[in-house]
């Protein structure tokens, strides 16, 4: 079943007097339960493409649907539930608030839902435990290596149990020993719980642990590939 159809997007940004198109007329769709890697070269359109896809930024040009919903149309409010409900983000900075332990981090997309306080921190720590974060729930970020802190940033994105799992470059700081963990668990919440994974890299040999491989040239897909 499609999941995310996406035609002729533009995304043109204004600077310094010039117009840069990031996206030059991208058409691609996704279906429910797919893992699919969006492959480039720095300045080829695939964060800005990865945003659009997560409701964080609108294209000037095109129409994006999203379970067959013309997201385009949509309210800000509405955008945000979306972006709180269907969507999880992981990103290679982790944004993990330092102030905060690893069980705090991830409880915190459930404060926003209201969730009664002992039921966010069981799910919390059943997360953790299913990232292998078990006994270091209640370290801070300084406290953690960066491949923990991206665990605690893939607990945290998977609390509101998102359809789809949005990761902008997500092993970017982190050793290969640890960047291929980190792919393993996007791999399995992919086939064990069929979340929609969509994963940008720059990196080859990240994009082939997906099914698929879209590769985006100057604001272009040039290659759509089963892997």
């Amino acid at each position: 079943m499609t999941l995310i159809e996406v035609k002729n997007l533009v995304k043109i940004y204004e600077i310094g007097g010039k117009k840069l198109a990031a996206l030059n007329g991208i058409s691609l769709n996704i279906n429910c339960g797919e893992m699919v890697a969006i492959i480039g070269a720095s300045g080829s359109g695939k964060s800005t493409f990865m945003n659009v896809l997560g409701c964080l930024d609108k294209p000037t040009e095109g129409q994006y649907f999203l379970e067959k919903m013309d997201v385009l149309t949509l309210s800000d409010d509405e955008l945000a539930h979306i972006r709180n409900k269907k969507m999880g983000f992981v990103f290679q900075t982790f944004n993990l608030l330092s102030g905060f332990s690893a069980l705090e981090n991830v409880e915190l997309p459930l404060i926003y839902s209201k969730m009664p306080k002992k039921m966010r921190e069981k799910k919390a720590y059943e997360l953790l435990h299913e990232v292998g974060l078990s006994g270091r729930e209640n370290h801070h970020s300084s406290q953690l290596s960066g491949g923990e802190q991206q665990r605690v940033a893939i607990a945290r994105a998977l609390v509101n149990s998102p359809d789809i799992v949005l990761a902008d470059e997500p092993t970017g700081n982190l050793d290969s020993k640890t960047s291929h963990e980190i792919i393993s668990i996007f791999q399995r919440l992919n086939t064990e719980k069929n979340v929609t994974v969509i994963i940008v890299t720059h990196e080859q040999q990240i994009a082939e642990f997906a099914k698929r491989v879209v590769i985006l040239h100057d604001g272009k897909i040039i290659d759509d590939k089963l892997s």
